[in-house]
């Protein structure tokens, strides 16, 4: 993992995404408070990558294919996300 400047990362774009084309992690610093990775995955996602989130998605998969699943209608759906 390399930890770099945005100005670093500018200067030297090539080198940089010729790194993490070899699955290189490349954190880039921008000022005090911002930090950026750059990954060559598409499917690099927070929310999808946590293991909890995961779960619950192979459950609720699981549920549906054994046909424990309830159709709501749109009106239902409006009701119980409350818009």
């Amino acid at each position: 993992m390399l930890v770099i400047s945005i100005r670093e990362f500018r200067q030297n774009l090539k080198k940089y995404l010729d790194l993490i084309d070899k699955n290189e992690r490349v954190i880039i610093q921008r000022g005090k408070d911002k930090v950026y990775e750059i990954s060559n995955e598409v499917k690099n996602d927070r929310f999808f990558d946590d293991p909890a989130v995961q779960e619950r998605l192979a459950r609720s998969l699981q549920s549906y294919s054994e046909g424990k699943t309830v159709k709501l209608s749109e009106d239902q759906l409006k009701d119980l996300l409350g818009i």
